[in-house]
């Protein structure tokens, strides 16, 4: 899995993914996102998901755990763009009601 970040404003980034997040790459979105808030200082975060075709249990505590260090920092984590089995994944779990998918990146800033 390859991760990208794009800085916005002072106190957010946005993370973009590809592939499967599941076992192998949660710990890496987990590091990652660690170091977007601890170490740059920008507590509101966003993940696009548009390019994500899988996500397992150990991607969505990945998830989880980047929304509790982000809101621990004052800010919050948000996702985006996610498909089908994102949605269908995060209804079953009843995860949508704490990671509200959006439909765009920049309705994550609004």
């Amino acid at each position: 899995m390859k991760f990208d970040v794009e800085l916005s404003g002072e106190d957010s980034a946005v993370i973009r993914a590809n592939g499967r997040l599941n076992l192998m790459s949660a710990p890496d979105l987990k590091h990652l996102v660690t170091g977007i808030v601890q170490g740059d200082g920008r507590p509101n975060v966003v993940v696009d998901l548009a390019e994500i075709d899988f996500v397992d249990s150990t991607g969505l505590g990945a998830l989880v755990f980047g929304l509790k260090t982000a809101r621990a920092a004052g800010g919050d984590l948000r996702i985006a763009r996610p498909g089908k089995q994102i949605k269908m994944v995060l209804q079953l779990t009843s995860l949508d009601r704490i990671l509200e998918p959006h439909d765009t990146v920049e309705e994550c800033f609004e």
